[in-house]
């Protein structure tokens, strides 16, 4: 299986994802989203307009985010993910995003308060179990 593929599929099957952004003092910030993946590698999940996440990404679009394991009894491969992040409120991107689970949040696409966060992966590191180097795929520039 290529590297990019694996990535993906390790996305997928991630339910929560750590996400950092840096905050507007410079420093770091985490915080858990869940969210999917295209197969262009694109991440995309669902916030409030008013979150700090969204003024963060504004100031400063450089984010992190790392995901695999679920269950620290049971570790497996993970990855660290470097990207830039773009916060929309497209009417395509928002009804194209829209699932069951958001609607608890926002009740329709329209709901003005609700945007989407875009992620585009420059570098990702496949750390696999066992290895001391992790597999890099890195975006074409």
């Amino acid at each position: 299986m290529m590297l990019k593929d694996k990535i993906i599929q390790l996305i997928k099957q991630s339910e929560v994802v750590s996400f950092a952004t840096v905050t507007e003092d410079n420093k770091p910030w985490v915080r858990y989203v869940s969210g999917a993946v295209s197969d262009d590698m694109t991440i995309r999940f669902s916030t409030f307009i008013s979150s700090r996440k969204v003024k963060q990404i504004q100031k400063n679009p450089e984010v992190h985010l790392t995901c695999g394991v679920t269950d620290p009894k049971n570790w497996k491969d993970y990855i660290q993910i470097q990207g830039r992040a773009t916060v929309t409120q497209d009417k395509a991107e928002r009804e194209a995003f829209w699932n069951p689970e958001i609607a608890q949040f926002f009740q329709t696409p329209d709901n003005p308060n609700y945007a989407v966060v875009i992620v585009k992966p420059y570098r990702v590191e496949y750390w696999s179990m066992g290895d001391m180097e992790p597999e890099i795929w890195e975006a074409k520039k």
